[in-house]
This record gives C-alpha cells, sequence and structure tokens, in this order.
C-alpha cells in the first residue's frame, strides 16, 4: 500500500460548522475512493506565511491514509482546487522514512510531547534533590552587621543670585 499526506487550509471566515463540514467531505471522499485514514489531525487556527485571497490566518487540516493506486490524487486535487473553501493544499507521497516519523511522532517519541516529559522528569529530579539538600543542612544563625555612625552636614545658604540674561556675560 502507498501511504499518502494531504495538508489543506480551509478559510477562516467560515462558521466552524461549515470548516468541520469541508474536512469532513474530504475525508468522505478518500474513504469512498478506497483510502483507509491512517491519522486525521486538525492543526486549527494558524498564521500564514503571506495574504492568501487577502486572508491572514487559516484552518490547517492534515489526513495521512494509506491506498492500493495513486490514482485518487488527481480527483482529490481537483476537487479542492475547484472548492472556493479550500484556499491550499498539497498531497504527499510518504516514503518508509516518513511513516516512521509520523508513526514516532503520535506515539510522543519526537516532539514537544517528548520535550514535555523530558522537563517534567528533569524538574521531579531537582526538587527531590533540593529536599533532600534541605532536610540535611542545619539553618544558619543570622549575624547582624554593626552600623556606623553617620554624620549629618547640612547645605551651606546660597547667597548668590544669578540673572535671566545670558548676553551680558
Amino acid at each position: 500500500m502507498r501511504h499518502y499526506e494531504v495538508t489543506f487550509i480551509v478559510d477562516s471566515v467560515l462558521s466552524s460548522d461549515e470548516i468541520d463540514a469541508t474536512a469532513k467531505t474530504y475525508q468522505d471522499m478518500l474513504v469512498n475512493e478506497g483510502a483507509e485514514i491512517v491519522h486525521n489531525d486538525a492543526m486549527g487556527l494558524r498564521q500564514l506565511a503571506y495574504p492568501i485571497k487577502r486572508r491572514t490566518t487559516g484552518i490547517y487540516y492534515c489526513v495521512e491514509y494509506k491506498v492500493e493506486s495513486g490514482d485518487l490524487i488527481s480527483k482529490i486535487d481537483l476537487a479542492m482546487r475547484r472548492d472556493e473553501r479550500i484556499m491550499r493544499s498539497l498531497v504527499i507521497k510518504l516514503d518508509k522514512y516518513g511513516v516512521q516519523y509520523n508513526e514516532d511522532k503520535r506515539a510522543g517519541k519526537i516532539g514537544k510531547a517528548k520535550r514535555t516529559l523530558e522537563k517534567a522528569e528533569e524538574s521531579k529530579k531537582k526538587t527531590s534533590k533540593t529536599q533532600v539538600v534541605a532536610k540535611t543542612a542545619a539553618p544558619k544563625p543570622k549575624v547582624k552587621a554593626p552600623v556606623a555612625a553617620a554624620t549629618v552636614t547640612t547645605p551651606a545658604p546660597v547667597t548668590e543670585t544669578l540673572t535671566a540674561s545670558s548676553e551680558e556675560e
């Protein structure tokens, strides 16, 4: 079986029901043509790198699927080009490395989920170490520093007055 991934941007001006209906339309089209959907990712509202149709944001969807032949690609691409709700679309054929990468990413081995897990484990280790150090260390006595006697001086009164004219100088 061949693995493909279609990514498309839906116009963000549409209502949420229309946006969901648009994504559902293309998922149903894939299933009706004999494709098996592996993963559906609704990435949500994102900022576009450049304006498309005078829009600066769009709703991103990514659908990964398996199919026997590549005949479906031309049909889905043509349908997306004709649909006014779709701003851009891209169909990619995945090789074995792309499929493995997507599987690892969904499993949490790659990306943000892995980093957050590692940070959580590190913070647990740090807090346990600080708790152990805090329990073993005895509190240090507080010593006040001696205060030096301060001398107070008063400013001398000003006896000279300045004139407003600077041309006389």
